[in-house]
């Protein structure tokens, strides 16, 4: 059995900050795109159609949605080279 090694308090505050900082930096993204998402046309008309006449307009942002992440997963793969090869 191995024997953890104590960090000192210096060590700790910084580790801490560390991650105080990146949770803070994540939660500011998430805002950020709550926003951007808030500002889209697909959810200023959605919020002011009732429910069931949004499920098409929903599924159809979902689908485009899913379609720019698909792009931007595949641009950087090269597509020059064979499979095989």
């Amino acid at each position: 059995m191995a024997f953890r090694r104590r960090k000192s308090k210096k060590s700790q505050v910084v580790g801490l900050l560390e991650t105080y900082l990146k949770l803070q930096a994540a939660k500011k993204a998430t805002k950020g795109a709550r926003k951007a998402a808030k500002g889209t046309v697909a959810y200023k008309v959605a919020k002011k159609t009732p429910i069931v006449k949004r499920i098409p307009i929903i599924a159809g942002a979902g689908v485009a949605a899913a379609v720019v992440a698909a792009k931007l997963r595949n641009s950087g793969e090269d597509h020059s080279a064979p499979a095989g090869a």
